[in-house]
């Protein structure tokens, strides 16, 4: 079922995400303690949700940052519940690297269904592969702050990172939070 994409450093762990934007996504796990990088594309899996979904892949160090929370964050932080007409080009999916994956990302799923009023329709699936954005739309929070997307997609999310998983946020990262959600440019 997968591929040898393991990660070869102890504590460190790659997992795909897809929701909305991946712009949003990546603004918000760009922000987190233990979150050694975030890859910002399109990620494929196989059979029905073969064709390429907005997504990130995020590398994280599970020392730090559990992929629970990671899952969690995820969750809150896109609209997990609903199926809207654009589910297509923005999958809810957790993206899976391995079997050991798979089965923590569905028990976590089960676990934090008793968060949402109603169904959660996140997907868990098996990754297949990925594909880079451009340079120009990489790190797109953190290069335009202000832009008027920014200020109505990404911003409402950054909040609620803010007040809900403060804790788990960068302290570096934390100081230009609070400084680009203040801003009134």
């Amino acid at each position: 079922m997968y591929k040898d994409n393991s990660a070869h450093n102890v504590g460190i762990n790659k997992i795909g995400l897809g929701g909305g934007c991946h712009w949003c996504t990546e603004g918000v796990f760009e922000s987190l303690i233990g979150v050694n990088a975030v890859n910002q594309g399109w990620i494929t899996s196989n059979g029905n949700d073969s064709e390429f979904s907005e997504a990130i892949e995020v590398y994280f160090d599970s020392t730090i940052i559990s992929l629970q929370s990671v899952i969690e964050i995820h969750l809150h932080t896109h609209a997990s519940t609903a199926n809207h007409s654009m589910r297509k080009k923005y999958r809810s999916a957790i993206y899976t690297y391995n079997d050991k994956q798979y089965k923590e990302a569905c028990e976590t799923l089960a676990r934090l269904q008793s968060d949402f009023d109603k169904s959660i329709i996140t997907q868990v699936l098996p990754f297949n592969s990925f594909k880079t954005n451009k340079d120009e739309f990489l790190n797109y929070l953190y290069k335009s702050p202000n832009k008027p997307f920014c200020q109505t997609y990404i911003h409402p999310k950054l909040k609620l990172l803010l007040t809900r998983f403060k804790r788990h946020v960068n302290d570096q990262k934390l100081a230009e939070l609070e400084i680009i959600l203040t801003d009134k440019q």
